[in-house]
């Protein structure tokens, strides 16, 4: 499949929409030996997206691998169009890693959005590969609290269909909006999403990209500030 993300927002937009029928969901892999987790974060001054991958081996979890890709950034905010932002420097930090993964789980939106197509299901579809989407906010649906343990869930719905999980992910904290991407079932998605959890609100893949993408953005803002102090000498 040719991959395209086009910066124009119709035509990012009506691409959205025909990747979603693309959309599989079915059996989660039973036969997982290597996770990635993909993040992307904003350089300090706006102007690049670093796009984040972490490749675990399961079920021990250790990081085996990271890359972190920094790119222009050429999509203007849109909402519903966050993959097109962060897509492209994500994409090419999941394409560095040295294997490919079993099982993909990704910081955003699988099929729990407007258009069914979050960057979980978007990046999934390119790839084709099982892709998780792990959402730290609601983007659409009913909000209908799980219980308060850890691994209670709550169907994600909207319009009368079910397109998710609210999943607590550790005993008293906020749940994730947990959501398939491709390739993976509704409550596969939130069963491997526990089975990828090590105590924390994040699922370990999703974790170490998060804190690797603000650690890599917390060092350029030092190198930028470290420059600025340098000129004024």
């Amino acid at each position: 499949m040719p991959i395209e993300f086009p910066t124009d927002a119709k035509a990012a937009f009506a691409l959205q929409r025909k990747l979603a029928r693309e959309v599989r969901l079915e059996a989660c892999p039973s036969q997982v030996s290597l996770v990635a987790g993909c993040d992307a974060a904003l350089s300090p001054d706006g102007r690049e997206v670093l796009g984040v991958a972490v490749l675990l081996d399961y079920p021990g979890l250790h990081l085996l691998h990271l890359e972190v890709c920094r790119q222009p950034l050429t999509m203007p905010y849109v909402p519903g169009l966050l993959s097109f932002r962060e897509g492209p420097a994500v994409l090419a930090a999941l394409e560095a890693l040295p294997q490919r993964p079993d099982l993909l789980l990704v910081d955003g939106a699988g099929i729990a959005h407007p258009r069914g197509l979050g960057i979980a299901a978007h990046l999934g579809v390119l790839l084709d590969l099982p892709a998780i989407g792990v959402a730290k906010s609601r983007l659409i649906g009913e909000e209908l609290m799980p219980g308060p343990l850890r691994g209670d869930r709550a169907p994600l719905q909207h319009h009368g269909k079910t397109i998710g999980s609210i999943l607590r992910t550790r005993d008293g904290v906020r749940p994730l909006y947990v959501s398939p991407g491709h390739r993976c079932t509704i409550a596969g998605a939130a069963d491997w999403v526990l089975a990828c959890g090590r105590g924390y609100r994040l699922p370990e893949p999703t974790r170490l990209a998060d804190r690797l993408a603000a650690e890599h953005k917390r060092l350029l803002k030092e190198q930028g500030e470290a420059h600025s102090a340098r000129q004024l000498l």
